[in-house]
């Protein structure tokens, strides 16, 4: 409820007060000297204080001057019998709120305390909006301090970047693994910053990203080697904003995985000699050179020769993806027609496929330009890709292969109607040595090496492998390769 203390030394001009006031539901009390009514306001809060300025001992000013020492907020509205401008300025600089001149209507008291209450609301509701105003700004400021400690404890590099490529925000970690001499600068564009010449890729990365999705990229700075994840920073609008990136030291985790990949190759080096060795000499006995060999035994070898046979597949796999990840792959690029590789691919494993009652076709568009590859590496992929077609396909059924020109690829596309994969098993058939386990692939032999083979050396192309499959209809695998620059005009 509305309190309301009124200071007058006239006992008619309080009650009237009182009467007028009291009507509107407001708790009013009355004060006959400005001593009591400073006590008053000491004891209880105001929300207004009707004072006169002419009073007998304390005047209305000395009273209006101890107010605002007492309550700074408190309104006052002063009230005297003489309605000059002088004494309302006067009143006012002392800081009263308004004034009402002697005598007055019942009206204009009301008037001029609705419109005093009115302020005081106003006041309130400013005080409100302000404290949440502040505490707003507290907690933003605070959430901002406690974004910039973790960014900045962060092992990974964080670097963000505006749609035009300025530097927004960046930690210690990402000026560490870039070598920098010294943090870039806020607002200055990133390239200007970046002076390893093994970073200007890196830059360039970023600034594409403004056209695309995120991307991934190794980064090699000095002895470090760094997996750039780069993400675009969208508005709610989906408008790309800039681009945010996160650099990620895989040093060691490179490092192990070439001990490894040394190790398997030296095992797989070392044991490559003593079975080839085995096979021959399994051959020989097989063949009666030594001797004649009954049935059973014959049997037997002819199962261990098997069992070799599959072990050399495994060990010269091995090494095949060792040199891949080694990176000595694509060691003679020439502009070469992929119509004369896959028509050796065809003319090999046909007596795969015949002897399998298994109809193998090349369709090959009228003009296939050239691309640019290593022919050895590219009749490897097409034979692990064939080969598995006619593996995984029941008899009588088909493999075929069509080559076309697919905007600035060239797209071959493998394809049967064979076993198929399921969609649990479609995303690993490229992960090394995994094989889809079930009843129809139980007696199947290989390696599960072949795909990753074929996705490494199609990568190493700058190409791409595609895989389409549906248990119990087939499989569809396409190859896209990129053309040569004179053969995207032609396309």
């Amino acid at each position: 409820m509305v309190s309301i203390l009124v200071v007058d030394d006239e006992k008619i001009m309080r009650d009237g007060c009182v009467r007028i006031l009291g009507k509107e539901g407001w708790a009013v009390q009355t004060a006959a000297s400005g001593e009591e009514g400073l006590r008053l306001l000491r004891e209880d809060p105001f929300d207004l204080l009707l004072l006169d300025l002419k009073m007998p001992g304390l005047s209305g000013m000395e009273v209006l001057q101890q107010v605002k020492d007492l309550h700074s907020h408190l309104l006052v509205v002063v009230i005297t019998g003489y309605a000059t401008v002088e004494t309302a300025v006067e009143a006012m600089k002392a800081g009263a709120y308004d004034f009402i001149s002697k005598p007055f209507l019942p009206d204009q008291l009301r008037i001029v305390v609705h419109r005093a209450l009115e302020k005081k609301a106003l006041q309130r509701e400013a005080d409100i909006l302000r404290q949440e105003r502040e505490k707003g700004l507290r907690e933003i400021a605070g959430e901002k301090s406690k974004i910039k400690t973790i960014i900045h404890c962060m092992a990974d590099g964080v670097l963000v970047t505006d749609h035009e490529g300025h530097v927004v925000l960046h930690n210690p970690a990402l000026v560490r693994m870039c070598k920098m001499e010294t943090p870039p600068p806020l607002g200055e564009l990133l390239k200007d910053c970046i002076r390893d010449v093994c970073l200007k890729d890196f830059v360039e990365r970023i600034r594409q990203i403004r056209e695309g999705s995120s991307v991934s990229q190794e980064v090699v700075v000095g002895e470090l080697t760094l997996m750039a994840q780069i993400a675009p920073v969208r508005s709610e609008e989906g408008e790309i904003l800039g681009a945010v990136t996160v650099l990620r030291d895989i040093s060691m985790l490179k490092a192990m995985d070439q001990m490894k990949s040394d190790f398997v190759a030296m095992v797989s080096h070392e044991l490559r000699a003593p079975l080839s060795s085995v096979e021959q000499q399994l051959s020989v006995i097989l063949a009666g050179i030594l001797g004649e060999i009954n049935l059973r035994q014959k049997e037997m070898l002819g199962r261990a020769k098997e069992r070799t046979h599959a072990l050399l597949t495994l060990i010269n796999d091995l090494l095949d993806l060792s040199k891949i990840e080694a990176g000595f792959v694509v060691q003679h690029k020439e502009s070469a027609p992929i119509s004369g590789v896959l028509k050796r691919v065809v003319e090999i494993l046909t007596p795969q496929a015949e002897a399998k009652n298994i109809s193998l076709t090349l369709q090959l568009s009228d003009v296939l330009p050239n691309v640019t590859m290593d022919t050895g590496n590219m009749e490897e992929v097409f034979m692990n890709l064939v080969s598995n077609g006619i593996k995984y396909t029941s008899e009588g059924g088909s493999v075929d292969l069509f080559a076309r020109v697919q905007g600035s690829h060239l797209c071959v596309e493998v394809s049967d109607n064979g076993i198929g994969v399921s969609a649990e098993d479609l995303h690993r058939i490229f992960d090394k040595f995994y094989r889809v386990k079930n009843a129809q692939t139980r007696k199947i032999t290989g390696t599960g090496l072949g795909l990753p083979i074929v996705k490494r050396i199609v990568e190493a192309h700058l190409g791409t492998v595609e895989v389409e499959s549906q248990p119990g209809v087939g499989s569809r695998f396409r190859v896209y390769l990129p053309l040569e620059p004179s053969a995207k005009g032609e396309a």
